[in-house]
């Protein structure tokens, strides 16, 4: 399901954007533990999923509280299927390549 403006018209982020999204989410998943927060002080899986939306920035206010959501369960779910989340960022660039990789 593509996003549009109120005009109609497809949200477009930027292919940059969407990787460097994927990547900050792919470094908090991979560093994240149920107990993480006893080991570090002051650590919330907010802060990470604020830095996981910040290349995201310009999309309508509806979309970045959907995707935080999503975010959260890819870093705090080790079997959350990433795929549709990678499909959806895809969608937002228009830009099926972003859907390739190991």
């Amino acid at each position: 399901m593509t996003t549009t403006h109120p005009t109609g018209e497809p949200i477009m982020i930027d292919r940059a954007q969407a990787e460097a999204a994927r990547w900050r989410i792919a470094v908090c998943a991979f560093e994240y533990y149920p107990d993480k927060q006893l080991d570090e002080p002051g650590y919330t899986v907010d802060e990470d999923v604020a830095w996981c939306i910040e290349p995201l920035a310009g999309l309508p206010n509806t979309e970045p509280d959907h995707l935080r959501a999503t975010i959260r369960t890819l870093i705090t779910t080790p079997t959350a299927d990433r795929q549709a989340f990678i499909r959806h960022l895809a969608a937002l660039t228009a830009d099926d390549t972003t859907t390739e990789g190991p």
